[in-house]
């Protein structure tokens, strides 16, 4: 399910698991039934900051990610099965030994709960998928009859009614119809159309020039050609049914946005009538492929992000022989289901998917089938992982953290210079609606209509994605819920959503290394603060988020001065990451990391403000470990971003993440702080020191 308005610090979880997501998941694919004895064993606590974790080799005012984090690095190696170490690998590491708990319990306590309860479903959800004897036994079959629905599709009407329906239970092909928040009604739903249906990670991948691009082509084509040849295809027919693949999605991905491009809100901002619909792309049959989708209430208006997208895709319809379609159909269906199938399958889509993130071995099934659980039941087991985990008194502390960036926040907007009264006024409005969910959800999912069976996990994994799509189908026109969380409560991550004006933190995130609160003031609101709660907050406001106004709507409430202000500063945050280097000789895309790139800053300048506060409410105590409270905020937010990430993941952040490096998340806004060069003694000329006249002035 596509939600491209709501924010992650980090790549968010979706309810239906594609291929297409397992690459942020990666690698959540394995063979084997246990883990190693080291990965059950008790992990050692985490700090906010860990001192230990220091390089005091290194000079803070030349490389403040090297000093905070050096030691670390020194003696750290990334797992094999892993495409990164560092803070979100070990906080996720710890969640999912409490979340193991709660599963292993659903799945010994099951034959004692009703049939019908939730409990006793998610037993049989996580046990179907560590049945690898049950998963081994099937290969395909799973996949039989929706295989042979695509051999029969002899018609275009056929063809449409395909692309309807096999992304309820999973696949990506054409484009995704969804229900969004509509962008200039907040209160209700919209039917929205998304463009998708590539089977590499980015549409740039076939559109990109050079031998590098070259060869992940080539091998796209002979990866799609191998699954093909699994599911019984001989090799000759798969090598020709796979070069057809590639041209359909090459023309698909020429019609596709750049993903800086969809950076602008009113770049994917089309809403139509029926009748315009119609006109964009006339050879779809729009009323049948709706009711093929399962609406039934008439469509009054449809949201197209992408019109060429849609366009093309109608006329590849009706001008693209069927027998390419079909193999596009049933490379989709493969590729969407290879990890949960045999071992052929599975082995073929880690050997693929693994080029993107350099992981060299796969992780123990039990992993494997918690992160599939977590990703599309995760309400199911919520509420148990909070008992074991969060307590009151931590999202209370939490909360106040929060509260304490909120009034920071206020009060920069209050004396911003460069802004005029009236885009204050409203801003400050949208800054005191801004409301935030914490923990846990007030309520939790009714899976009571979610069907659940013993047998091969393919079809259990289909079910939960079909049970996603009937929950929300039929929300265009009514009202909003405001109580859904996009993320499950075991997430390490954390999101903005313009459209709800709603930051939202996760149980999962709000646990040391994030925050604890045992802690001191500086190391929580270097953290926390910082990285998580002033960076949520400060996407409010940022290149993307600016432009929804109080209420969510997509609406322009900025004077024009203030506008070109904001602009002309946030070129200066973009040409500054422009100049890192991200891998090799690939530089960061200081465009598509933008968003971040400010909420990092202004995460920063507005937690730094808010421990001032705090530091003169409750008193300033002495040093700690040898530090001031100033000098722990900063190691605090350098710590929160301590990372190791393979070269093959950073080449493919470089296309598809609108995050930047982790060191450059560190030394770049920090490098702009006069409040950071003061704490360490850092003098003009040093590395940590930028240019007064390069330093944006945004927030």
């Amino acid at each position: 399910m596509r939600r491209p308005l709501v924010r992650p610090r980090r790549s968010a979880t979706t309810a239906v698991l594609t291929a297409a997501a397992l690459l942020a998941l990666l690698p959540a694919i394995a063979d084997a039934q246990n883990a190693p004895p080291a990965m059950d064993a008790a992990p050692a606590p985490l700090k906010v900051v860990d001192t230990a974790y220091m390089d005091r080799s290194a000079n803070a005012c030349t490389d403040f990610f090297q000093f905070a984090n050096g030691g670390w690095l020194k003696r750290d190696s990334i797992p094999a099965a892993y495409s990164t170490s560092g803070v979100s690998r070990d906080m996720g590491d710890r969640n999912e030994l409490a979340v193991r708990a709660v599963l292993d319990d659903a799945v010994a306590r099951r034959a004692q709960l009703p049939a019908g309860s939730t409990t006793r479903k998610l037993g049989t959800y996580y046990a179907s998928c560590m049945d690898s004897t049950a998963v081994e036994r099937a290969g395909a079959a799973p996949l039989r009859a929706t295989l042979a629905g695509i051999d029969s599709v002899r018609t275009r009407q056929a063809l449409l009614a395909k692309l309807a329906t096999l992304p309820i239970t999973g696949a990506d092909v054409g484009f995704q119809y969804n229900a969004d928040v509509d962008a200039h009604d907040a209160s209700r739903y919209v039917a929205a159309l998304h463009a998708g249906g590539l089977g590499l990670p980015d549409r740039d991948y076939y559109t990109n020039t050079g031998a590098a691009a070259d060869s992940i082509r080539t091998a796209y084509v002979a990866h799609v050609a191998r699954l093909l040849t699994l599911a019984g295809e001989t090799p000759a027919a798969a090598r020709l049914h796979a070069a057809r693949v590639m041209a359909l999605e090459t023309e698909l991905a020429k019609a596709s946005l750049t993903r800086t491009a969809r950076r602008d809100p009113a770049a994917t901002d089309h809403p139509m009538t029926p009748e315009q619909l119609r006109a964009l792309a006339p050879n779809v049959d729009w009323a049948a492929y709706f009711r093929a989708v399962g609406l039934g209430i008439p469509v009054q208006r449809v949201n197209v992000a992408e019109p060429a997208f849609v366009r093309r895709v109608g006329a590849l319809v009706d001008s693209t022989p069927l027998a390419d379609w079909r193999a596009y159909l049933r490379y989709h269906v493969l590729e969407s289901a290879a990890p949960w199938l045999s071992t052929p399958f599975v082995r073929e889509n880690f050997a693929f998917t693994s080029r993107f993130s350099g992981a060299r071995q796969l992780l123990p099934r039990w992993k494997r089938c918690l992160r599939a659980t977590d990703s599309t039941i995760g309400e199911a087991l919520g509420q148990a992982y909070v008992e074991k985990t969060f307590s009151p008194q931590a999202r209370d502390r939490a909360r106040a953290v929060i509260d304490d960036i909120r009034a920071a926040f206020g009060e920069r907007l209050r004396h911003l210079d460069w802004m005029s009264d009236t885009t204050r006024a409203q801003a400050l409005d949208k800054l005191s609606r801004m409301h935030e969910k914490v923990g846990y959800p007030g309520e939790w999912r009714d899976y009571s209509r979610l069907q659940v069976a013993d047998g091969p996990f393919i079809r259990n994994l289909r079910s939960a994605a079909s049970f996603e799509h009937q929950r929300t189908v039929n929300r265009p026109g009514t009202a909003v819920d405001s109580t859904e969380w996009e993320m499950t409560v075991p997430t390490v991550n954390a999101y903005y959503d313009p459209t709800k004006n709603e930051m939202v933190f996760p149980a999962g995130a709000l646990a040391p290394q994030t925050f604890d609160p045992k802690a001191d003031d500086a190391a929580n609101y270097g953290s926390l603060g910082a990285s998580w709660a002033g960076h949520e907050l400060t996407h409010g406001f940022d290149d993307e988020g600016r432009h929804y106004d109080a209420a969510g709507n997509l609406r322009d409430w900025w004077q024009p001065a203030d506008s070109v202000h904001f602009s002309r500063q946030a070129t200066l945050v973009a040409e500054q990451f422009n100049g890192y280097v991200q891998v090799d000789t690939l530089h960061v895309n200081g465009r598509l990391t933008l968003g971040e790139n400010i909420a990092d800053y202004g995460g920063l300048l507005t937690a730094y403000d808010a421990l001032q506060r705090a530091l003169q409410r409750n008193g300033r105590p002495g040093s700690i470990e040898g530090f001031t409270p100033e000098q722990r905020f900063f190691l605090g937010y350098a710590q929160s971003w301590r990372s190791h990430v393979r070269p093959e993941a950073l080449r493919n952040r470089v296309t598809v993440d609108p995050h930047a490096p982790e060191r450059w998340r560190v030394n770049g806004p920090l490098s702009n702080m006069p409040a950071f060069a003061q704490a360490f003694q850092c003098k003009v000329g040093d590395p940590m020191v930028r240019s007064t006249s390069l330093i944006p002035q945004i927030w």
